[in-house]
């Protein structure tokens, strides 16, 4: 941009006395509302199991709530009642797939991320069909967080985990704390990076091992492999169509020992150089909130 050098002093005075008392400000007539949707990730929150009942961790196994830094979810949809089969309700988000890597899978370098209590989506509530609804169905896709493990040096250090926990997802690339990893290829659900100290490690948990609560299992099933986590609202969230407000909903995740592992060593710490081997990083139920 050019910036002018000279300016006419009289033309200075004119713009610093234009406005008179006469003036009224511009009312910009243009604003709508929207639907914001905002993620949070909550360690006290209830740890559910696939079938959305309280769970305790298997014996033989440890866990810790990681601190997570960000989440990306593919599919967000909300659901009438609990007979409303997956696909059916009003489908307010979909993130974008491809097909590079052979067969179609999350689009991971396009994808839109939220740390905890931050925006994920913003659209016009105009978009989203008038109606009650008492359930939201998220598929989430890639998490990442801050986990401790116990080194063989005896010490404990702290790392960041990466879990990809979509059906199938492409990834070309990954950046841990400056650290890369080329991939170019499509990784199904489970697949994880750890970075710490400037070392990088990857890994894959076993298949159908990745928790996914869905308490709606008798009369909506979910397809194994989705981790398409479901929620039910307090009460039942209602779009008039008359909104003349911003409407937000906060969808809440526990995270409460979400991160599970094999015990080598019976001490509750996780210890890669051991060989004790991850088995979930799946989250632990999600309660949808509406922010008045």
């Amino acid at each position: 941009m050019k910036v002018l050098k000279m300016i006419p002093i009289l033309f200075v005075l004119i713009g610093l006395t234009a406005c008179s008392d006469n003036d009224e400000p511009v009312q910009n007539n243009d604003t709508q509302a929207n639907l914001i949707i905002k993620f949070k990730f909550d360690s006290s929150q209830e740890r559910l199991n696939n079938l959305g009942q309280p769970a305790v961790i298997p014996s033989g196994n440890a866990a810790q709530s990681p601190v997570f830094e960000k989440m990306s979810a593919n599919y967000i949809e909300l659901a009438p009642n609990a007979n409303t089969l997956l696909g059916q309700g009003e489908i307010i988000y979909k993130g974008l797939e491809t097909e590079q890597g052979g067969t179609i899978a999350i689009d991971f370098q396009n994808a839109d991320f939220a740390g905890n209590n931050e925006t994920f989506i913003t659209i016009p509530l105009s978009q989203v069909a008038v109606g009650n609804y008492d359930w939201v169905r998220v598929s989430l896709a890639y998490q990442e967080g801050d986990i401790d493990f116990l080194a063989e040096d005896g010490n404990e250090y702290t790392g960041t985990l990466a879990s990809f926990v979509g059906y199938n997802t492409y990834i070309s690339s990954l950046s841990l704390n400056n650290s890369n990893i080329d991939l170019n290829t499509n990784k199904l659900q489970g697949y994880w990076a750890f970075e710490t100290l400037g070392l990088t490690f990857q890994g894959q948990a076993p298949v159908g091992a990745t928790t996914v609560p869905n308490p709606l299992f008798q009369t909506s099933p979910i397809t194994q492999g989705s981790c398409v986590v479901t929620g039910q609202f307090e009460n039942s969230f209602t779009i008039t169509g008359a909104e003349t407000q911003d409407v937000e909903v906060t969808l809440s995740f526990s995270v409460n020992n979400s991160f599970e592992w094999t015990e080598v060593n019976a001490d509750g710490k996780y210890e890669p150089s051991a060989g004790e081997q991850v088995v979930d990083m799946g989250l632990r139920g999600l309660i949808p909130m509406v922010i008045n």
